[in-house]
Parts: C-alpha cells; structure tokens; sequence
C-alpha cells in the first residue's frame, strides 16, 4: 500500500482497507449499515443507469462474490475525514488483467450507508485459458430459466436457457432489484424468440441465429413454445 490510511473515531479506516486486501468478505459487510446503497459506474452501466444495490444483504451478496474471485486486491491511496473515505484499487487477476477501481464511501455512525465505485477493465488477457459454463448459485433456485456462465480472461460469458413463459419483470427482476433490466446485452439466439422492449417503448424481437445488442432499460420475454437460448458476452462484463 503506497499511501496511508487514517483512522477516524466510529470509522476504522485500517481495519477497512486491510480486509479489503485480504478479501475478507465477512469483514467488509459488517461495517455497512442495514440501509446501505452501493453505485457502481462503468462501460456496461454508465453515470446515467449506474448499477444501484440496496442494502446489507443485497450488497453482500455482491462483496461475497467479488471476494470468492481469483484475484489480488492493493489499495493504492486513500483519504479519510469523519464523514468521507476515498481510495484506489488495484485488483489483479491470474492472467495478468487489471481493474482499476476509485471508490467513495459515505459515512453514518461509523459505518457506510453509501459507496459509488467507477472502475475500468483491461481489455484483453495475456495468456490462453479454457473454462466450462457453470451455474450461477444465486439463480439456481430461479422459475423457468437456467442461467450458467463461464470466465476466461477476465471476462465473463453468460449462457441463457429462457422457457417458454420466462419474462424478465416477473422471474428475473427480483435478482436485479431495479425496475427494468439495467444490464446491456451482446449475444447469439443459439434458438427460440426473444421480444425486447426498452424502457421508452421501442420493441423488438431477436430471432435463432441472430446476434443480439439490447441496451441498458428494458423488459425481456420469450415468444412462442420454443426455448430461447442465448450466448451473452455482454451481460456480465462491467468494463
């Protein structure tokens, strides 16, 4: 760590910043308060459609996750007063990938009730890697989809098996939390029909062997009898 940290009164900057470096996901939850927010700001979701979580447990999900990942983390410097703490990170994967992050946390009673976070990826890894698409726990428990996903390089494809029936404001909408999907899409219709509506109205439907672009804000459904399956490289990307 190049920079100091400063420990303020109700607020223990130190204690912070170390389970930050040890990814220590238990030690980073429990210094948020229960009404906590969380903005995170990059290429995938811009200042004007950040992703907003809301909450301990909704954050916590997210830290768990970040923290389960094959990656070092550096605070490179931070600043601290009694209501304010900024820093830098640096998290740095297997393959020689980078995210730089810069992070603010607002404060309450020594503990953070809000963080907005802008963060940039590399773009490209440095050595050959293979992965199988696995499930993803959190939406194992999910009606009427199977949602798996697999990491190379840094970056992550999403394989979408969407039934008959699924549509995104009734089965996908309690994992986002958000009114309409703030996630942009990139992806191969391997089969069925997706019909996509943005949040101004504009509709569209994608079809087997199309490729896919749907931006940020908007609803989602399956069209017809058919399971659509789709190949994103987009959705959970944040660079």
């Amino acid at each position: 760590m190049s920079a100091p940290t400063q420990s303020r009164p109700g607020f223990d900057v130190d204690r912070y910043t170390r389970a930050v470096e040890a990814s220590d996901a238990d030690a980073l939850v429990s210094q948020y308060s229960d009404d906590a927010e969380m903005e995170m700001i990059d290429r995938r979701t811009p200042p004007s459609a950040p992703t907003v979580l809301h909450g301990r447990d909704e954050i916590g999900e997210a830290v768990r996750d970040l923290c389960s990942r094959e990656m070092t983390h550096e605070v490179l410097q931070s600043v601290a007063d009694d209501k304010h703490v900024a820093y830098t990170e640096r998290c740095t994967y297997p393959d020689g990938n980078e995210v730089l992050s810069m992070t603010m946390l607002d404060l309450r009673d020594g503990r953070i009730v809000h963080q907005s976070t802008v963060q940039a990826w590399d773009e490209e890894a440095r050595a050959m890697e293979s992965a199988r698409f696995a499930p993803v726990p959190e939406r194992e428990q999910a009606d009427h989809e199977n949602l798996e996903a697999a990491t190379v390089g840094g970056q992550t494809v999403v394989r979408l098996e969407l039934e008959p029936g699924w549509r995104w404001s009734e089965h996908a909408k309690p994992f986002q939390g958000t009114d309409s999907c703030m996630m942009t899409h990139c992806g191969y219709i391997v089969s069925g029909t997706l019909c996509c509506r943005m949040d101004d109205g504009t509709e569209k439907e994608f079809h087997t062997g199309e490729v896919a672009f749907v931006p940020a804000g908007h609803d989602a459904w399956v069209v017809g009898d058919e399971t659509a399956t789709v190949i994103d490289w987009r959705a959970a990307n944040p660079g």
